[in-house]
């Protein structure tokens, strides 16, 4: 049964490739209610025509004896640009972010049928393999337990572990040479370096992305029956064939 880790330090089963406030009051007529904060756009819009009706309204009917004051209506002005350039700036946004999610999308659906490297510890088993990647920080001795869908423990194994990250390759097959269905098994790792400090042994898997779910925001893929999104994809494989 050829179970356990590769010898060669820090180099993977298979070689990767590396995928790579401002703010402004703004008069509000006597009929409206509530603040300012989280109002819609529509609210927004409408004070801003609110403004300028007050403005027009009050240039047309000043005192001749005594008319606006310069400053005031400089400041009134500098108000109406800056409600503006605001809705003006929400506008573009609201773009920038529909333009972000359809990059998303498409992207997520390029992953589809991709073998990538992501951080987890349930792989996949398919042919006889499953295959994990061990990020061992210092040189360790550790047990390596693999466990079924349903929890049972279906391998464990000890081995010596040199620094650097290598694959733990198992080939479907518990410790009396029974061989296990294909399907999902997760690996944990318990280990301690040569002074018997427990060491914490990070683990990924190199699996096939089944699904792109467009639904969630942002969008998430299926690998091995658990859900990830896109930033934990550490690495795409390049198929064998």
């Amino acid at each position: 049964m050829s179970t356990g880790i590769l010898p060669t330090t820090g180099v993977p089963a298979t070689t990767p490739t590396q995928v790579v406030s401002g703010t402004s009051t703004v008069p509000t007529s006597s009929s409206s209610t509530g603040s300012t904060t989280g109002i819609d756009g529509s609210t927004i819009a409408g004070n801003f025509q609110t403004f300028l009706t007050l403005l027009t309204t009050q240039l047309q009917n000043q005192n001749p004896l005594d008319p606006l004051d310069t400053n005031q209506f400089t400041a009134q002005l500098v108000q109406f640009a800056q409600v503006e350039q605001q809705l003006k700036s929400n506008d573009q946004l609201s773009t920038l972010v529909s333009l972000q999610q359809t990059a998303q999308n498409t992207a997520a659906l390029g992953f589809v049928g991709q073998t990538v490297d992501v951080a987890g510890s349930t792989a996949p088993l398919s042919n006889g393999s499953a295959t994990w990647q061990l990020a061992v920080p210092k040189p360790a001795t550790g047990t390596v337990t693999i466990k079924s869908a349903t929890g049972q423990t279906v391998y464990s194994g000890s081995y010596s572990m040199n620094t650097g990250t290598q694959p733990f390759v198992w080939d479907g097959k518990d410790s009396s040479g029974l061989q296990w269905p294909d399907g999902n098994y997760t690996l944990s790792v318990t280990a301690q370096d040569a002074s018997g400090q427990a060491v914490s042994i990070p683990t990924e898997i190199d699996a096939t992305v089944d699904s792109a779910d467009l639904t969630q925001t942002p969008p998430v893929l299926s690998i091995a029956g658990q859900n990830y999104t896109l930033d934990k994809i550490k690495r795409v494989i390049r198929s064998s064939n």
